[in-house]
């Protein structure tokens, strides 16, 4: 009977429902992600046999254009997550591993498909399949339902380059040095949010090309 009239109280009372249903959640995700932080595979540039990748933060060019393809909401057409099914693999490539995200904040993995997953599509076309790709995607794939980006062919914003890296210095592992953030208006000046977009679709999944 006792029990029974705990569980009463509280399936009467809204707000010690709601306490406990807190109290619940934040422990089960506390369980789940706090390991996360102390695990080598998901903080560290490694693949899952422990094998370095070849992974180092973004140049100023591709961290422009990360931000535009953040921007212009990329993600929420395309996944940047191979699963690890056959089916997966067998179309984009080796499948992903915590070790190659890293250096992304956020990360892009990602879980809408309206257009294929672009885990592995650096290297997979040429820079100018790409930007006529972002121009106008029907000039190259014909029955493609993605929006044109025409807009893309402008300069490139450069004068808050040097803040965003300090910014990711403090929050991730970046280690970029004072030289790298001197340089990087330089590095990026005289160049288009379209060179800045390819540029950094190019560099995806070089890590683990090579693999199968």
């Amino acid at each position: 009977m006792a029990a029974n009239t705990k569980h009463e109280l509280i399936e009467r009372s809204v707000f010690l429902m709601i306490v406990l249903t807190l109290l619940t959640i934040s422990v089960g995700g506390l369980v789940e992600i706090v390991p996360l932080f102390f695990q080598k595979s998901t903080t560290s540039a490694i693949d899952q046999k422990g094998n370095q990748l070849d992974v180092k933060p973004y140049e100023p060019l591709r961290l422009v254009g990360r931000d535009i393809y953040i921007r212009e909401g990329c993600y929420n057409c395309h996944s940047q997550m191979v699963r690890p099914f056959r089916a997966e693999t067998e179309r984009y490539g080796h499948y992903s591993v915590a070790g190659e995200s890293i250096y992304d904040h956020p990360f892009q993995w990602g879980s809408k498909r309206t257009g294929p997953d672009l885990a592995r599509v650096g290297g997979r076309y040429s820079d100018e399949w790409q930007r006529a790709h972002l121009r106008n995607p029907r000039d190259v794939v014909p029955e493609s339902n993605m929006p044109a980006y025409p807009w893309l062919d402008r300069p490139a914003k450069v004068d808050d380059i040097e803040a965003k890296m300090r910014a990711l210095n403090k929050v991730g592992l970046h280690k970029y040095s004072e030289e790298e953030i001197a340089g990087a208006r330089a590095a990026v000046e005289g160049k288009t949010e379209l060179d800045a977009v390819v540029a950094y679709l190019q560099g995806l999944g070089l890590a683990l090309k090579n693999v199968r």
